[in-house]
């Protein structure tokens, strides 16, 4: 998997993009899923696991989570509509994102910290749930956030398949080693 330095190193909204950025992303694809479910939904959850709950709220892991469910991303964030929909949020207990119905969201009961309960693909994991109107979750996935704000699904991780292929390299390498080898082959510097 080829990936460039505007990936790896990108504007998140810190302080850690495995326990911001993932999350977030995270929710987003979820949202994704939502809209092109059949269901009707009227609330979303979350629980979160592994070192997003041990670290959540000083990573800033809830709020990440909480804006990725109300259709925030990364890399269009905007500090002051983010605080705006989390004053909104705690004081109605409803999210309001893209084509979807307002959905339920009490931040003291929807967003679980679960600190008993590892997933078994990666350390930080949650799952993200949708809910009828009678509270039963109708819609269901485990994410993982794997590091640089990079996320996959509990199948996804199962099948080995990487984020995001990307176009072809035109010299790829896997280590400093293979790299310098085709430089001095070449004879052109790094």
């Amino acid at each position: 998997m080829f990936l460039s330095v505007f990936e790896m190193f990108k504007v998140g909204i810190g302080p850690s993009s495995s326990h911001t950025m993932g999350p977030m992303v995270a929710a987003a694809r979820f949202l994704d899923m939502m809209r092109a479910s059949p269901f009707e939904f009227a609330g979303v959850k979350a629980s979160l696991h592994g070192s997003l709950a041990f670290t959540g709220v000083g990573h800033a892991t809830d709020r990440a989570t909480i804006l990725g469910l109300a259709g925030f991303l990364p890399d269009t964030y905007d500090n002051d509509k983010a605080d705006a929909v989390l004053t909104a949020m705690r004081a109605t207990s409803t999210l309001t994102p893209a084509d979807l119905p307002t959905l339920n969201f009490n931040q003291k009961t929807d967003l679980i910290f679960d600190y008993d309960t590892q997933l078994d693909g990666h350390a930080n994991g949650m799952i993200l749930m949708a809910t009828d109107k009678q509270g039963d979750v109708t819609l269901s996935q485990v994410f993982y956030s794997i590091g640089g704000g990079f996320v996959m699904t509990e199948e996804e991780l199962a099948a080995g398949k990487a984020t995001d292929e990307g176009a072809p390299v035109p010299f790829p390498f896997k280590s400093a080693a293979e790299m310098l080898k085709m430089s001095n082959a070449s004879g052109k510097t790094i």
